[in-house]
């Protein structure tokens, strides 16, 4: 599941000399994360980024259609990944993989053991890191829930519940989503519930509440050295997983387009990146950074 283990940095290596640790521990110690520059040449620092995961929807579903004038404004005003994909069927190793690298192991939909794992992942970077992170989750019962599911709130869209080195409590309800962006963390996710991804409901549906949700961000951001993703998890199966993913905010070019075939592993390389992490989780470490778009 996990593969060969990756190369170890010298920062690795320095760490494990300093505690005494023998050159075979010090490799068991890098495990799966491969040291990186902080940011590639082709990438900005933004001072935020939000990611939101919708569902279950192909690019031709979304791009161009009049049921989702909000998201095709944003694709206007920033920037759309014309050949972006998920990377398999059904949704929950999706956002594993977006999240970790790997699925962890989880194929299917069903509910698991909480912090199963303590794979490297986008948070247990940016928390080892000195940086900060939070998931805002739609209908989550209670700050720090691991109930599976509550009316049309389904943990399988929340994958930070899988990992031991992610506090629960950095998985907030989606009424805790800040007013002052200020105060919003380096990197965060937010994650709509059942009807308002898109799952269950429209595609009208989901374009609004993004809207209702991340209108004020959005605006925000564009002048704030700050990022909206607007992504999904698969398509509708008859797409060949060919995703929506639109990018906006100040340190994105405005109107821009990427054709360069993009999937989860890439884009959480590029966040990883964004947020000026020395490492990667999982098969980020072998992807590439989103380029081509962002502002000069």
């Amino acid at each position: 599941m996990f593969g060969m283990p990756l190369p170890m940095s010298r920062r690795g290596t320095a760490l494990a000399t300093a505690f005494g640790l023998t050159v075979a521990a010090a490799a068991l110690w890098a495990g799966t994360v491969a040291a990186q520059p902080a940011h590639a040449a082709a990438l900005p620092a933004p001072d935020h980024v939000v990611v939101v995961v919708f569902e279950n929807h192909a690019y031709n579903q979304v791009i161009g259609s009049s049921s989702a004038p909000y998201i095709n404004s944003l694709k206007t005003g920033g920037a759309n990944l014309t050949n972006s994909y998920g990377i398999t069927h059904p949704s929950q190793p999706n956002y594993l993989q977006l999240f970790s690298g790997s699925h962890q192991g989880v194929t299917g939909d069903s509910c698991y053991t909480p912090g199963f794992s303590s794979a490297p992942n986008l948070a247990s970077e940016l928390i080892a890191a000195g940086k900060s992170w939070a998931s805002y989750n739609e209908t989550l019962p209670a700050q720090g829930s691991t109930t599976c599911s509550s009316g049309n709130y389904a943990r399988k869209h929340n994958p930070w519940f899988a990992f031991s080195n992610v506090p629960t409590s950095t998985a907030k309800t989606m009424t805790q989503f800040p007013t002052d962006f200020t105060t919003l963390p380096k990197v965060s996710f937010v994650v709509p519930n059942l009807c308002s991804d898109m799952h269950d409901c429209s595609v009208g549906t989901g374009d609004t509440w993004l809207k209702n949700n991340l209108k004020a961000y959005a605006d925000w951001a564009k002048t704030h050295n700050s990022v909206l993703v607007v992504t999904f998890d698969e398509d509708n199966r008859l797409a060949g997983n060919k995703i929506p993913t639109v990018l906006y905010g100040q340190p994105v070019t405005a109107g821009s387009t990427a054709s360069t075939t993009y999937n989860h592993y890439d884009m959480l390389r590029t966040l990883e990146g964004l947020a000026g992490l020395t490492t990667h989780a999982g098969n980020a470490a072998t992807a590439k950074d989103i380029t081509g778009i962002w502002a000069s």
